[in-house]
């Protein structure tokens, strides 16, 4: 099992971007490992980018970020407001917000959606996450949902029980406009984090799981 580190030689933080499409994607899909390296890497350094936050579910978006964060360096969070469930017709504007983005920041790390997840606007931030950083990092994270795409993970990242604990309490404390929703519930974020824990004989029994693509040693 391989350590988590993202440390330079000059010994400057490392500098990581996290990118959803909505305002809770980056939260479920990787909150516990963002804790996990925040408490990791003093001073890490933080770019979050979400892309479509409307009304209520923007300021969400903001205040989510900030309770993950807190510890961290220097951070940054965007929120668009692209249309939910319109990525692929909004493709052009969406593209040139990646490519806005490429001009502000080169991370050590990239988080992101899968490649083949079913959802349009998940999929579509994937296609872009990849045509714009192509030389980094890019660790794809999973969201549980109706269409049971979680796939088969190559990546885990072991996470204790005070990391999985803090992710779904602040899930649950941010999102209440997702609380009426059936499969937003603490059982679904602590069953993901139990079955990936069991995949990779997680210490803490707890693990998320990525899909990388390419690594570079």
């Amino acid at each position: 099992m391989l350590g988590l580190s993202l440390a330079h030689p000059d010994g400057a933080p490392p500098r990581l971007l996290a990118v959803g499409a909505h305002a809770d994607d980056i939260e479920i899909g990787c909150g516990a490992t963002i804790l996990r390296l925040v408490a990791e890497h003093p001073g890490l350094s933080v770019d979050w980018l979400v892309l479509s936050g409307h009304g209520d579910r923007a300021g969400e978006a903001a205040d989510s970020a900030a309770a993950f964060l807190a510890g961290a360096g220097a951070t940054r969070v965007m929120v668009e407001g692209f249309r939910d469930g319109f990525f692929p017709y909004d493709g052009g504007a969406v593209k040139e917000r990646f490519e806005r983005l490429k001009a502000e920041v080169a991370p050590d790390l990239v988080l992101t959606h899968r490649l083949e997840d079913r959802h349009q606007d998940h999929r579509l931030v994937a296609e872009l996450t990849w045509n714009t950083f192509r030389d980094h990092l890019i660790l794809e994270y999973e969201i549980p949902k109706y269409e049971g795409d979680l796939g088969r993970p190559n990546l885990y990242v072991p996470v204790g029980h005070e990391h999985g604990e803090r992710k779904v309490e602040l899930l649950r404390k941010c999102f209440p406009s997702q609380a009426g929703r059936s499969w937003f519930s603490d059982d679904t974020f602590w069953a993901t984090l139990r079955l990936r824990g069991i995949e990779c004989n997680a210490p803490g029994r707890y693990a998320e799981a990525f899909q990388a693509r390419k690594l570079v040693l």
